[in-house]
């Protein structure tokens, strides 16, 4: 990450990324199988699934997937709402990729298509009944929807150099599109 913010995303090869932490570049390539796999990460999509199916069914999906949202991004910052003057070193990194994402075409374009996977991750978690066509449309619709105000979060929280947290501006992003009602006050309720 320091020398694509160092250097420019396009200025830098595998090759340059493979020598500074002292591998080879097939070694970079077995785990991460393109460049712009090395800043877009897909672990928030599991923590995010995994918060979406521990939700509970009786709650609209918007809040469901909404909650989910923000309690990933909880756990992926550390933003647990305490008073923190310093942003921890996952939160700096989150950034630096975003910020990265935001500037760079080709990991916009990737960023785009990951949304779709993570959409589809994200609905299957919802485990409602994918025979019925008209559920499964709610859940892409709905899904889709938070999706959107968590993106217009990111973009701000980028765009803020990180001084709100990043769950906070989620939740405030998802109570301007669907209420406030769309993310619980309260942990797991």
């Amino acid at each position: 990450m320091r020398l694509f913010t160092d250097r420019g995303y396009d200025a830098v090869t595998v090759a340059d990324v493979a020598e500074a932490v002292g591998v080879s570049a097939m070694t970079v390539f077995r785990h991460f199988p393109t460049k712009e796999d090395l800043v877009l990460i897909d672990q928030p999509a599991r923590l995010i699934a995994e918060r979406v199916a521990a939700s509970s069914a009786t709650h609209p999906l918007v809040r469901r997937v909404g909650g989910a949202l923000v309690e990933a991004a909880t756990a992926l910052t550390g933003g647990d709402g305490d008073d923190r003057d310093e942003p921890a070193a996952n939160e700096l990194f989150l950034l630096d990729c975003l910020r990265l994402m935001v500037s760079t075409p080709a990991l916009r374009a990737r960023h785009l298509d990951s949304q779709y996977t993570l959409q589809q991750t994200i609905v299957d978690a919802l485990g409602d009944d994918a025979t019925d066509p008209d559920a499964a449309f709610r859940a892409q619709a709905a899904t889709s929807a938070c999706l959107a105000a968590m993106h217009t979060a990111l973009t701000r929280w980028a765009e803020d150099n990180g001084q709100t947290k990043l769950p906070e501006l989620i939740a405030q992003a998802l109570a301007a599109a669907f209420g406030d009602d769309a993310v619980a006050t309260g942990r797991r309720d």
